[in-house]
């Protein structure tokens, strides 16, 4: 492990339908654990920066969440918004249509729209990939790369599958040293997320995070 497990997460609640009390117990547990950010819709971004303020926790932000396919210059506005009220890493949906019609120019230039606006911040890139096939996948992270983004991420958690070891494994393949892998979507299990970090993930974005750290307690307390 490059780091210690709670590191690794970004404790995530993205429900259109989350509550002040939700979302001051995410940044509570947060706080608790240690983990490496919260990851909130905008609209919780000040929120959640004045109340992590002391702690080593950063804010993680979502744009153009769920579907990507609003403008990169929307995407680029929404960006320095999130990044004026407070926000510390940006995830990025990509536009995924263009990136299927093969406007490969079109997704470079909308990554790079965000990667230019975070001022330097981290960016991590959500291809979504059950929406796409290998050489789209490929295609999606060499763009990201190419844009300057920090991360490449695989999914949004809200489409029609989320992270798989495979897809992890393709992506830092691709990517290699350039760019970390975000894994998000379904990391449920202590097994599911040692999974992914061995296939290559420097990153988790799961809504189980407490459920994570206690199966690891459970886990070596067994071992002792």
């Amino acid at each position: 492990m490059e780091k210690k497990l709670n590191k690794y997460i970004d404790h995530t609640l993205l429900k259109p339908d989350a509550t002040k009390q939700q979302i001051t117990k995410l940044c509570e547990e947060a706080i608790q654990y240690d983990f490496a950010s919260v990851c909130v819709n905008p609209a919780w971004i000040s929120y959640c920066a004045k109340y992590l303020k002391e702690s080593s926790v950063r804010v993680c932000t979502v744009i153009g969440f769920p579907l990507g396919a609003t403008t990169s210059a929307v995407k680029a506005f929404e960006t320095q918004e999130a990044i004026r009220q407070g926000a510390d890493e940006v995830d990025m949906v990509i536009n995924i249509g263009a990136l299927k019609s093969g406007d490969t120019e079109t997704v470079y230039q909308d990554i790079l729209a965000v990667v230019r606006a975070s001022e330097g911040h981290c960016v991590k890139v959500i291809i979504e990939t059950c929406l796409l096939n290998k050489k789209k996948k490929i295609k999606a992270c060499q763009l990201a790369v190419q844009a300057g983004a920090t991360f490449v991420k695989t999914s949004t958690g809200f489409s029609t599958g989320g992270a798989t070891v495979s897809d992890v494994a393709l992506m830092k393949q691709t990517v290699g040293d350039q760019c970390e892998v975000k894994a998000s979507g379904g990391v449920k299990t202590y097994q599911d997320m040692l999974d992914m970090i061995h296939a290559g993930a420097s990153r988790i974005g799961t809504s189980s995070g407490v459920l994570l750290m206690n199966a690891q307690k459970d886990e070596e307390n067994q071992k002792n």
